[in-house]
């Protein structure tokens, strides 16, 4: 038997996965970005919301749309501590200054791709979402043995998901144009380098694939 990444998604065994798609790291008023005058946001993030408005956000609602429709399960993991002044989070994050309090607006994942019904979100304080919540777990009861990953930030928070759900046993397909980091740079070298962990396909790529089950 040839083992391969490039395996077809059966819905009942899959997951679409979005990555800290939240208020905090992709809204002009989150806590990333509110404290920046126009000038230095536009010349930090400018290209970034550019991009996540015209381009990404959109992908990202075509591809969340498309599964549904096969029956694919949605879950959505977020940046956010399990207190309110951070002290449940990692290291990694306290050194960065990441705090997302329980609870808050920055926490919630955007209203453009909003979680319906009993979709799952598992807020996360590391940048593995393996490390900082069950997944792992929860992905096993739902019998989901493919998951397709989606989200910010490429280079950091999607990577190293890739990475734990490659060595959990997860095949694991990357959706390149619905994910994003700050600068075309850094986007691109992130998709070079990841590639041999993972499968990689455009949004167009999803959803001929899942239009024709």
């Amino acid at each position: 038997m040839t083992l391969t990444r490039n395996v077809p998604l059966v819905p009942e065994q899959s997951a679409l996965l979005f990555i800290d798609v939240q208020n905090f790291a992709a809204h002009r008023e989150g806590g990333e970005f509110k404290d920046l005058d126009a000038a230095e946001f536009t010349s930090k993030y400018g290209w970034f919301f550019d991009e996540l408005d015209a381009r990404v956000i959109p992908n990202m609602q075509a591809i969340q749309t498309a599964s549904r429709a096969a029956g694919i399960e949605v879950m959505y993991t977020t940046i956010e501590s399990l207190t309110l002044d951070g002290r449940d989070r990692s290291l990694d994050y306290k050194i960065t200054g990441f705090n997302v309090p329980k609870g808050s607006w920055d926490g919630k994942v955007i209203d453009q791709i909003a979680p319906q019904g009993d979709e799952i979100v598992l807020p996360k304080s590391s940048s593995s979402v393996f490390v900082s919540t069950h997944i792992d777990y929860v992905l096993r009861n739902l019998g989901v043995k493919q998951l397709v990953l989606s989200g910010l930030i490429t280079d950091q928070c999607v990577e190293s998901a890739i990475r734990d759900a490659c060595d959990l046993g997860y095949l694991v397909t990357q959706v390149v144009d619905a994910c994003l980091t700050y600068t075309p740079e850094r986007h691109e070298n992130s998709l070079s380098t990841i590639k041999g962990y993972c499968r990689q396909v455009t949004t167009a790529d999803l959803l001929a694939e899942l239009g024709g089950l």
